[in-house]
């Protein structure tokens, strides 16, 4: 079937990343707010769920990156054309700006900065912790998303699910971003900037590094498909 034209998968995506900010992040303040009734659990399932919805709705549409960091590797691993990369990526930080402002806006303020990520560790430990979470999470969507091994309908779940996990043994440390985009929108709209390079240089190193992993892991003999085509 055609694929919709660019300018309608770059508004999925940016669709797609403000449901993850607002939710992901609403998450976080409803914890804040609300004596931590959801917990890091609640948190972990809140983004885990969301990612896991979005791909489900637009991953047929634009292969539901909702990363800029995802995009790029794409791009490094020719699973994805730069000239599209490089439209996905503010339509993804537009979305994330829009889904934080709109929790500045309900909330009338900025209570736990909007859900802004910033470590509670060094810089050096935080970066390798963004760059290793960001990297389990690439290698899997490498998997269901480029190898017709892989199970492209269980993609949601795993991806989802990745991010869950990441969330459960990272939030504590860094705020679990994996995700600039993620990152930049709450940290723009509550003008928190601290530490805010981990966040695009950790996921952007470990994207890239689980693109490299997976295609030495695959081989160069099976076939392999383009990313926006395989959550469908």
């Amino acid at each position: 079937m055609p694929r919709p034209s660019l300018a309608r998968r770059c508004l999925a995506e940016g669709l797609a990343t403000f449901a993850l900010v607002f939710a992901g992040c609403g998450a976080i303040i409803l914890n804040s707010e609300r004596g931590d009734s959801l917990g890091a659990t609640g948190i972990a399932a809140a983004f885990g769920l969301v990612i896991m919805a979005m791909i489900y709705a637009t991953g047929h549409l634009s292969g539901a990156h909702m990363n800029p960091a995802v995009s790029v590797a794409f791009g490094a691993s020719r699973h994805f054309p730069w000239r599209e990369a490089g439209a996905y990526v503010p339509s993804q930080l537009g979305g994330a700006v829009a889904g934080a402002a709109l929790l500045r806006v309900v909330w009338h303020g900025t209570p736990a900065d909007l859900g802004a990520t910033v470590p509670s560790v060094g810089s050096g430990s935080a970066l390798v912790y963004e760059a290793v979470m960001t990297g389990f999470l690439m290698f899997v969507i490498m998997a269901v998303a480029t190898d017709t091994r892989a199970l492209g309908a269980g993609a949601a779940i795993a991806i989802g699910g990745t991010v869950a996990l990441d969330s459960l043994f990272g939030g504590g440390v860094t705020g679990a971003s994996m995700n600039p985009a993620r990152s930049f929108g709450p940290a723009l709209v509550a003008n928190e900037w601290q530490q805010f390079w981990i966040y695009v240089v950790g996921p952007a190193l470990g994207a890239l590094a689980a693109a490299w992993a997976y295609e030495v892991v695959r081989g160069p003999e099976v076939r392999r498909t383009k990313a926006p085509e395989r959550y469908g």
